[in-house]
């Protein structure tokens, strides 16, 4: 009871900024994300198709689709409420 007590004296403006990611955060995790993934895509591609020139094209369409719909389900799940 105690212990709760405790660790549940965080006052309501901490807990609320920390319930919510900022757009510049969100951005900087949808890029570096997508970096790793695209790379990924890239290898995978080359390992399928032999080409490097078609590797790379793949990879680009992919990075920039990938971006823009990882930071809107980013942006989407951070105002659903449940789990936080």
């Amino acid at each position: 009871m105690i212990i709760d007590n405790v660790l549940n004296v965080k006052s309501k403006k901490s807990v609320e900024d920390a319930s919510e990611e900022k757009i510049k955060r969100s951005i900087a995790k949808t890029v570096s994300w997508r970096v790793i993934g695209t790379l990924d895509t890239i290898l995978i591609s080359w390992l399928i198709t032999g080409t490097i020139a078609l590797a790379i094209s793949i990879g680009a369409i992919e990075l920039v689709s990938k971006m823009i719909l990882y930071f809107f389900h980013e942006r989407t799940w951070n105002k659903i409420k449940w789990g936080k």
